[in-house]
């Protein structure tokens, strides 16, 4: 390039560089790249990743409400309550709802469900209609059958010749050096009771004598010293006389199948990563 070919380019650059439009390119350009950083830094917004934490936490919640270790179907139940959860956060806060709740997690989620349900809209609903959920739902509207009994906490050697041993004394048999401590259960319902110990402790349970001898039954987490004291029978439900509660137990029933719907379709515009059941 001579002389005058570069004064020339010099001048023409110059010219260039004071036009408002590449001033503003660059600044665009600038703030492209400063929000690429960013993104790198703190994450890509449209990708959530389930942490370890939380299946920990989902496996820890299960345990102590159900006195088991959790299923697969348990797991996935809460992990997608989780992910449920973060996509309202996240559009909760595309949405400018965090504004005054910048630290309350919990807030921003409720505000985007309310954004969520205001758009939803009741499917009409007739007797017909009712009564078919109401009978698949009857169960809500009896009172179960319910057991009161006492348990005998072994927090010694728990073999079952020694535990046998411990029933016996317990029954003015003989002597026993185990020890234990004692916890009452009133008005357990009797699903309840066969999801939290099983199937087999359930039956010896019925089986036994109210306010009988100390017995020895198998659990869903080994032997366990009981005794009954009474069994209460349950109550049966009619449509007619709780067709005002079901009506309105049918709408939050519907509402929230709408709801979990309309979120699952939000989340669609993510990326989420969750790990396979049972890994």
């Amino acid at each position: 390039m001579t002389e005058p070919d570069r004064s020339t380019f010099l001048n023409r650059w110059q010219v260039l560089l004071r036009e408002p439009l590449v001033h503003f390119l660059a600044l665009g350009l600038l703030l492209f790249v400063l929000d690429q950083v960013l993104l790198t830094k703190r994450g890509d917004p449209r990708s959530i990743a389930v942490p370890e934490s939380v299946y920990e936490e989902a496996r820890t919640l299960v345990s102590g409400k159900l006195n088991r270790e959790p299923t697969d179907d348990d797991l996935r139940v809460l992990i997608d309550r989780w992910v449920d959860n973060e996509v309202l956060y996240r559009e909760g806060l595309a949405l400018g709802l965090d504004k005054g709740d910048t630290a309350i997690r919990d807030r921003v989620i409720f505000k985007s469900l309310g954004v969520v349900q205001a758009g939803l809209k009741l499917p009409p609903v007739d007797d017909e209609t009712l009564k078919r959920w109401f009978e698949a739902n009857r169960s809500r509207y009896e009172t179960p059958t319910r057991f009161d009994f006492l348990e005998a906490v072994v927090t010694s050697e728990r073999k079952e010749a020694l535990l046998k041993q411990f029933v016996d004394a317990l029954n003015g048999k003989g002597k026993s050096d185990t020890e234990s401590s004692l916890n009452v259960f009133r008005d357990r319902p009797r699903a309840n009771l066969e999801q939290s110990y099983g199937t087999e402790f359930l039956k010896g349970l019925e089986s036994a004598e109210p306010g009988g001898a100390w017995i020895m039954l198998p659990s869903s987490s080994g032997l366990r010293v009981v005794r009954l004291m009474e069994i209460k029978p349950g109550t049966s439900a009619s449509f007619d006389s709780v067709k005002n509660t079901a009506v309105k137990d049918w709408q939050n029933e519907a509402v929230s199948k709408q709801t979990t719907e309309a979120v699952r379709e939000l989340a669609a515009k993510y990326r989420i990563t969750r790990r396979e059941a049972g890994k």
